[in-house]
């Protein structure tokens, strides 16, 4: 029963530590840029950003995900030479929709978590290219375009 009190108390002690630091680095770490900015620094702690950019020379940035999910939608925008986007996430998710046209290396390392990257054009030398670093621990990125759908015709009898 002891050991089953101590157990309960160290968990207790851990997520109370782990949500007060959040809540501190909530109101130390503010978000920068908007959906016409180059490069951005999103923070997501315990709560959710979306953004749809529109960006005339994408650089990258970074992204953090804290008990939070960060959701970008980047098909207006246009990729600069040598992006590079930073994402962590803990206990958190970021959504990365990109241009059928561009092609995402992924160097992102996880831990009890996942990296899922689809682009058509991964397998184009010549498409634009950005670069995904950072870690993810308990949590999720995921970056993904649409093929765009090949025209069927339909004949439609008299």
């Amino acid at each position: 029963m002891r050991a089953a009190r101590m157990l309960a108390t160290f968990k207790l002690g851990f997520w109370a530590g782990l949500m007060t630091a959040a809540a501190f680095m909530r109101r130390a770490v503010p978000s920068r840029g908007d959906e016409d900015s180059d490069e951005l620094a999103l923070v997501a702690i315990m709560n959710g950003i979306e953004l749809k950019s529109r960006a005339t020379a994408f650089r990258g940035g970074s992204m953090l995900a804290w008990f939070g999910g960060i959701a970008v939608d980047l098909r207006d925008a246009e990729l600069a030479e040598g992006a590079r986007l930073e994402v962590r996430t803990l206990f958190g998710g970021i959504a990365i929709r990109v241009p059928a046209a561009w092609r995402v290396e992924s160097k992102v390392k996880a831990f009890a978590g996942g990296i899922e990257t689809h682009t058509p054009a991964k397998d184009d030398p010549d498409a634009p290219v950005l670069i995904l670093e950072g870690k993810t621990l308990f949590g999720g990125v995921a970056v993904g375009a649409k093929a765009p759908a090949p025209s069927v015709g339909v004949e439609v009898a008299p």
